[in-house]
């Protein structure tokens, strides 16, 4: 297990230091599929990998200067109920239907990164003529939003965070991420109180191997972030996330049927 932890744990964290918060959607399958874990465990592990992954990460691009603070906080706090709720309910679907849904998040990822390296994530109207009431209602919206996902699936989140920053509060794109990165860290740190009431039983071990793995990672990534072009490394990520569905929705759907 540990000769899998590692090297999974690294590749996690360096998509997670190259691409942002979008990195760890596949910390659930390598649990699951490489390591062995219920679905249920598998969720529940993936909130503290990627919430003390996403810290750690947060840091490094604070010191570069791509983290606003208080509109992080803000946004992650406001999502703190959703990701309560959404740990709750997860612990109450089934497996196979846990993960079915989950590849069809991976898959909604996939097109929302497409939709970010072709710029239309980022286009539309950011004040507009919306009423100060009626953003303030859609910043709301959008962070329960995120920490339901958070909470449910074990991810971070950062595929909507990242648009949600840009589209509502105007963020250019590299504070978007590093300001996901902290949005991140409070909301798994609150669906992770909320599972540490259910039945669930984690690896410690293993959460921790794996964890520091994903540390490293972090490093290394932040640096091929700055050499690589980041469309390159969003397109083949993309390919990574739909083959990983396509081989989830394989493995779950016959248990539902």
């Amino acid at each position: 297990m540990l000769a899998i932890a590692v090297p999974a744990g690294l590749l996690i964290g360096l998509s997670l230091g190259a691409l942002g918060g979008g990195g760890s959607i596949l910390t659930v399958p390598v649990l699951v599929y490489l390591l062995g874990q219920s679905p249920h465990a598998a969720t529940a592990g993936s909130l503290l990998i990627v919430g003390i992954t996403a810290a750690g990460a947060m840091i490094a691009h604070r010191r570069a200067g791509r983290v606003r603070l208080a509109p992080g906080v803000v946004f992650g706090v406001l999502g703190v109920a959703g990701s309560y709720a959404g740990a709750r309910l997860s612990s109450s679907v089934p497996p196979g239907l846990l993960l079915s849904l989950f590849a069809g998040l991976m898959l909604a990822a996939a097109a929302a990164m497409l939709r970010r390296r072709t710029g239309t994530a980022g286009q539309g109207e950011r004040a507009g003529g919306s009423t100060i009431l009626r953003r303030v209602l859609t910043i709301i919206a959008a962070a329960t939003g995120v920490g339901l996902l958070t909470g449910f699936f074990g991810v971070g989140g950062g595929f909507v965070i990242v648009p949600a920053l840009v589209l509502l509060l105007g963020f250019d794109m590299a504070a978007a991420v590093g300001t996901s990165l902290l949005v991140i860290a409070i909301n798994s740190a609150a669906a992770l109180v909320a599972r540490l009431g259910s039945q669930v039983s984690l690896d410690w071990a293993l959460l921790a191997v794996f964890t520091a793995a994903a540390l490293a990672g972090v490093l290394a990534g932040n640096r091929v972030a700055s050499r690589v072009d980041p469309s390159r490394l969003s397109t083949a990520f993309t390919v990574l996330l739909i083959a990983v569905a396509g081989y989830s929705l394989a493995r779950s759907l016959p248990r539902l049927v």
